[in-house]
């Protein structure tokens, strides 16, 4: 068992260290639930084609890479997708920064182009839904990491106290119960 001044020192120095993250997923994630999602600003280009766009992610991406090149563009930071909606369907390529999206338009030879730029927020509520780039993805992975010694650190402070012992382990019993209750009726 771990000395309960050395588990405060580590419990202290994660906590301090994970802060402004958490309180970036903390408060995202808070208000997104209820909507709060931030804001896009949008611009519109035409492509001019050759031939009528096809529901080919490949070709669709590389369509996409050519206009963010001229545009003198940075790609998204996600992943490209071709979304359908009914008998339409659109590549969607999403990011922290900037998602974009090509569709067909009433002529066949003219596509569309929609550059979203992310304001401040929405750009960390993309952050928040994997929408990042590799180095913030493993920066997510180490906070998720370090919340969980968090956790654990607690718990073992709390156990090693014999007043908490017994108090801890109730709490965790109600949690796990009150986890499995709201699982179920969701």
């Amino acid at each position: 068992m771990i000395a309960r001044i050395k588990l405060m020192k580590l419990h202290a120095l994660l906590a301090a260290f994970s802060l402004p993250i958490a309180l970036m997923f903390f408060i995202t994630g808070s208000l997104y639930t209820w909507g709060i999602k931030g804001s896009y600003t949008n611009t519109e280009y035409p492509v001019e084609l050759t031939q009528a766009l096809q529901p080919n992610l490949e070709a669709l991406t590389a369509l996409a890479i050519t206009q963010l090149n001229t545009l003198n563009l940075s790609y998204p930071s996600g992943k490209a997708k071709i979304k359908t909606i009914g008998d339409h369907y659109q590549l969607e390529w999403t990011g922290a920064a900037r998602d974009i999206t090509i569709e067909a338009t009433n002529d066949p030879l003219i596509a569309k182009l929609t550059v979203k730029e992310t304001s401040w927020y929405r750009h960390l509520v993309q952050l928040h839904k994997a929408k990042g780039g590799v180095v913030f993805k493993v920066y997510a992975i180490i906070f998720a990491i370090i919340m969980g010694l968090l956790l654990i650190s607690g718990c073992m402070m709390a156990w090693q106290t014999p007043k908490l012992k017994r108090l801890s382990m109730g709490a965790f019993t109600l949690g796990a119960i009150s986890f499995l209750l709201v699982v179920s009726a969701s």
